[in-house]
């Protein structure tokens, strides 16, 4: 399992570690307006997806806001999630403030199932560890960055441009 500190202190990450070439997990998250979303929704796309603790943090605000930019510019063909356990309602209040359109902001908040599938559970705070995956339009897990400290941001050009690999 990875490793993952936050704010310096280990913590423990339940569910399954996903690595690239492993086929992507499918989930059921929460959308804004409550209805549920599963990676299968998006089958044959190019899927970014950019995990934070909560939306309203400075990194995680930052990390959601910088794949939002990036999504405009990436095609049609690749949509972008963000996924954490921050309730719906809160969600949806934030992206209007900040003017996210982009990026689709979903809640894992329900039932853990995106953080279980993925291995992103902090046991010990109930949110989800930083993490970014790419899967590609098979549902093949081809780009996986755990970030080691939850409070770092992640390593943004690497993932895009395995985002970007997958377009050309």
């Amino acid at each position: 399992m990875a490793t993952v500190t936050f704010k310096n202190n280990p913590v423990t990450l339940l569910g399954k570690e996903v690595a690239v070439g492993d086929v992507a997990p499918d989930f059921t998250v929460l959308a804004n307006d409550l209805s549920p979303v599963t990676l299968a929704d998006s089958k044959g796309k190019i899927r970014l997806i950019s995990v934070i603790p909560s939306i309203d943090t400075g990194v995680c605000s930052t990390q959601t806001r910088k794949f939002n930019e990036e999504a405009a510019s990436l095609g049609d063909d690749v949509q972008v999630l963000t996924i954490s356990v921050d309730l719906p309602f809160a969600q949806a209040k934030w992206c209007a403030a900040e003017g996210i359109t982009n990026v689709q902001v979903l809640s894992d908040h329900r039932d853990l199932s995106f953080g279980e599938a993925y291995g992103t559970i902090i046991k010990e705070l109930r949110l989800l560890a930083r993490s970014i995956f790419v899967v590609d339009k098979n549902d093949k897990v081809t780009y996986v960055q755990y970030v080691s400290e939850n409070t770092d941001h992640p390593d943004y050009e690497k993932a895009i441009e395995a985002v970007k690999q997958l377009t050309n």
